[in-house]
């Protein structure tokens, strides 16, 4: 959640590429959308605080040098499962993670599908097609 900047219509994406943090552009257009998302997600964080789920895991040292960060807003997933799961590096604790990028696949291949497209398209087509629409 702490990545998306509304105000200057960014992203942060992490760790990408070279181990890099990038800044990469926020479409107006999505950003009601977005700003949605956000309230469902917040009732969801909502609910999980008050049901004792687990903190969300963070990566590398973070957990270490943040205790509380993995319970505070801004580090939850923007697009998070609808499931808990069971953590398997911490036995008995329950999670809420990311949805799974094979969701996002498929819904690709749907709309590509219902489009009547014949060429191959793929997240990572998209992703291609962006950048080259930003040169």
């Amino acid at each position: 959640v702490k990545d998306l900047d509304f105000e200057r219509l960014q992203v942060t994406v992490r760790e990408g590429k070279g181990d890099k943090d990038r800044m990469v552009p926020l479409p107006q257009q999505i950003v009601p959308d977005l700003q949605k998302q956000l309230i469902r997600v917040k009732a969801i964080f909502e609910e999980d605080r008050r049901n004792g789920v687990g903190p969300v895991w963070l990566p590398n040292a973070l957990a270490e040098k943040y205790p509380n960060a993995g319970t505070e807003w801004g580090w939850q997933w923007v697009f998070c499962s609808s499931r808990l799961s069971n953590d398997p590096r911490t036995p008995g604790v329950r999670r809420r993670h990311h949805i799974h990028e094979n969701l996002l696949q498929k819904a690709v291949r749907r709309a590509v599908v219902s489009a009547g497209f014949t060429k191959k398209v793929s997240c990572h087509t998209l992703r291609h097609s962006f950048a080259t629409h930003l040169l």
